[in-house]
């Protein structure tokens, strides 16, 4: 959520920023309008407050009251109970609109209107070449019988899967594996949270109400699976004031994501590549502002460590204004080389939200003993996604044969060196 102060002080620099984005800035007026009719409100009941509690010391003080003043003090009471429910349906009205506002990009963030504005960092690895024509993952795991689509569609419907045997094997190595990497070697604290959360989970997240139509959910309950660990790991600490020295505080988390994908006919129809369910390890860090940048920096690093331990070839592109995230104010998107499908497949996106969540979850911190809360800032990144990093795991390691080899730092969560 945007500072209300920061909207009243800079109109025109959240202005500029939403343009920047490719968003509507004409709301911005509307919350003008709330903020200034909020003051007023606000100027009125305090001063009637006043006013009542001034004429009451008089009154203890007499021993007759005079009628008139009582009458004046009864209407003065019923125009500040009517300015209370005018604040708190203003208060509804501006909260409401501001939660539909995207985080404004920093200096550094380049602009574009969409992802054809993103800029190319750096490179890391060739893309293989075969002295044979690589197969899509689709085929590979068909072949295989390590994918079964046809039983997946049977059981939940179009965009599912069910992986056998070595795949589902497979696949569990590699989120061991994951978790370990960053647990160990990065300095994460792994989470186990619950995959369905309440109405302000995702509100607190940035979810919702944006994302309303793209979420699953449980009616009866109000309960809402999860699109992304992201969402229970930022309501870990929502509407807590953390200690001195407790930052930055960094966790890792398995979960499923739940999506209702929106995908056009014909687009990405083959393989696992898109789906309403898949697997992710997520990173996530709590930090105090003036670190953010250089957390970001940390947490991309240990996203291409992972693409690098499983020698995958990957890019790493910033994202410019038009293609940031709702929450972002920057991002750097991970994309690892799919031989098969020939094309770079997104497996992390790294993102500083700056202080965009913490205001909405009400996430503060205290800089020292005794000093005044702050709002922290959060940042997320996948640490990787799946199901893309089997299929890039796949067509790169697919043999002649039709087979598939390990990568050596799965061999010993998986306890076998090839699928064949």
């Amino acid at each position: 959520m945007l500072s209300i102060q920061l909207i009243r002080e800079q109109p025109e620099m959240v202005r500029q920023a939403l343009v920047r984005r490719g968003e509507d800035p004409s709301p911005l007026d509307r919350v003008l309008d709330l903020d200034k009719r909020r003051r007023t409100l606000l100027a009125e009941s305090e001063s009637l407050r006043a006013r009542r509690n001034e004429v009451s010391k008089q009154l203890a003080k007499m021993k007759d009251k005079p009628p008139e003043t009582i009458a004046e003090m009864r209407e003065v009471g019923s125009r500040i109970k009517a300015l209370e429910t005018d604040l708190k349906q203003v208060d509804a009205d501006l909260t409401d609109l501001l939660l539909t506002f995207p985080n404004i990009p920093l200096d550094d963030v380049p602009v574009g209107e969409d992802e054809s504005g993103n800029v190319l960092i750096k490179t890391h690895g060739e893309p293989l070449t075969f002295d044979f024509t690589p197969l899509p993952h689709w085929e590979l795991g068909e072949s295989l019988g390590i994918l079964d689509f046809e039983r997946g569609v049977k059981i939940s419907g179009s965009r599912f899967y069910v992986l056998k045997g070595p795949g589902a094997r497979l696949q569990r190595a590699l989120i061991t594996w994951m978790l370990d990497l960053h647990v160990q070697q990065h300095g994460y604290q792994e989470v186990y949270p619950p995959f369905m959360v309440k109405r302000e989970s995702m509100v607190a997240s940035g979810n919702l109400p944006k994302f309303g139509d793209n979420l699953y959910h449980d009616v009866e309950d109000d309960l809402w699976f999860i699109p992304t660990a992201e969402v229970p790991l930022t309501n870990l600490h929502r509407d807590e004031i953390l200690p001195p020295g407790a930052l930055p505080i960094n966790y890792v988390a398995y979960t499923p994501c739940f999506r209702r994908e929106k995908m056009s006919a014909g687009r990405d129809t083959r393989g696992i590549k898109r789906g309403h369910q898949f697997d992710k390890v997520e990173m996530y860090k709590f930090v105090e502002p003036h670190t953010s940048e250089d957390e970001l920096q940390r947490l991309v690093s240990d996203a291409e460590e992972v693409a690098q331990g499983l020698g995958l070839a990957y890019r790493l592109v910033q994202l410019c204004t038009g293609d940031l995230g709702f929450n972002s104010a920057k991002s750097y998107d991970l994309e690892i080389w799919a031989p098969g499908c020939q094309e770079w497949l997104e497996v992390s996106s790294c993102s500083n939200c700056t202080d965009f969540q913490s205001r909405r979850a009400n996430i503060r911190y205290r800089p020292q003993e005794g000093g005044r809360p702050q709002f922290l800032h959060t940042l997320n990144g996948s640490g990787l996604a799946l199901p893309r990093v089997m299929i890039a795991v796949m067509e790169t390691y697919q043999q002649r044969d039709g087979s598939v080899a390990v990568p050596e730092v799965l061999r010993p969560y998986t306890g076998f060196d090839v699928i064949s």
